[in-house]
C-alpha cells in the first residue's frame, strides 16, 4: 500500500505526519506545496481539503485524510505496529495531554495564517511576530518541561523507551520553533528527548531540512 503526502517541508503539521509513517514504515509519495504562495488555496486543492491546510493523506481509495492527530490515530489503527499510544488507559492519557498541550495549545496560535494576520490587522513586525511566537512556546514548553522531569512514566522518550505521539508533537514543535532561533536550552529534559528522537532515522528524515522542496 502507498500514500500520497500532500504537505509542506516547514510545517510541523506534517513534520509529525512524516514521522508518524516513517516509524510504520509506511511508503509515500511526497507532494509538495508553497503555503506562502497561495498553493493551498487553489480549486484542485481545497478539493482536497476544504480548509485549504496540509497536511493531506491521500490514501490508495482515493480518501483525503486531514488533521494531523486524526491522521496518526488513523494510521495506528490500520497499521498498529509499532504502536504510537501505550496499551493502558492511563498511560495513553498522559501522552495525549502531552501532544495536544503542544498541538492545541501553541500550533494553533503561531501557525502561518495567525501570524499573517496579526500582521495585516495589527501590524505586527517581524520583531512583534518573534515576541508573539515565544511567548505560546513558553506558555506550554515551561510546564510540559516540568511535567516531563517530573514523572517517573518519562523515560528515554517522553513516555517510556519507545517512541510514540508526544514525542512526534515535540519534534515537530521544536523544529519549528528554530525559525525563531528559540533554543532549548532553558528546558533541558525537552531538549535530551529532541536529541535522542533527532538520530533516529524516522524523525532526522522527517525534518524541515531533509525534504526535497526545502528552501
Amino acid at each position: 500500500m502507498s500514500y500520497r503526502l500532500h504537505n509542506f517541508f516547514r510545517s510541523s503539521t506534517s513534520t509529525r505526519l512524516r514521522a508518524a509513517l516513517n516509524l510504520k514504515q509506511l511508503p509515500y509519495e511526497y507532494i509538495g506545496y508553497s503555503l506562502r504562495d497561495g498553493e493551498t488555496r487553489t480549486p484542485e486543492f481545497l478539493a482536497k481539503n476544504p480548509q485549504g491546510l496540509v497536511p493531506v493523506l491521500e490514501t490508495e481509495d482515493g480518501a483525503m485524510l486531514s488533521q494531523s492527530l486524526a491522521i496518526i490515530e488513523w494510521l495506528d489503527e490500520t497499521h498498529p505496529v509499532p504502536p504510537l499510544l501505550p496499551s493502558d488507559p492511563n498511560g495513553r492519557a498522559r501522552v495525549r495531554a502531552l501532544s495536544y498541550m503542544i498541538a492545541c495549545e501553541i500550533h494553533p496560535l503561531n501557525n502561518l495564517r495567525v501570524l499573517f494576520d496579526i500582521r495585516d490587522r495589527f501590524g505586527a513586525d517581524e520583531a512583534a511576530q518573534k515576541d508573539w511566537f515565544c511567548k505560546w512556546v513558553k506558555a506550554t514548553f515551561d510546564p510540559l518541561e516540568e511535567m516531563l522531569a517530573a514523572s517517573d512514566q518519562t523515560g528515554q522518550y517522553c513516555h517510556g523507551d519507545t517512541p510514540g505521539l508526544a514525542d512526534i508533537c515535540l519534534y515537530a514543535q521544536v523544529w519549528n520553533n528554530q525559525r525563531f532561533a528559540i533554543a532549548t536550552d532553558d528546558w533541558p529534559e525537552i531538549s535530551r528527548i529532541f536529541a535522542e528522537l533527532d538520530v533516529l532515522p524516522a524523525f532526522s528524515l522527517a525534518a524541515p531540512k531533509n525534504q526535497p522542496d526545502a528552501v
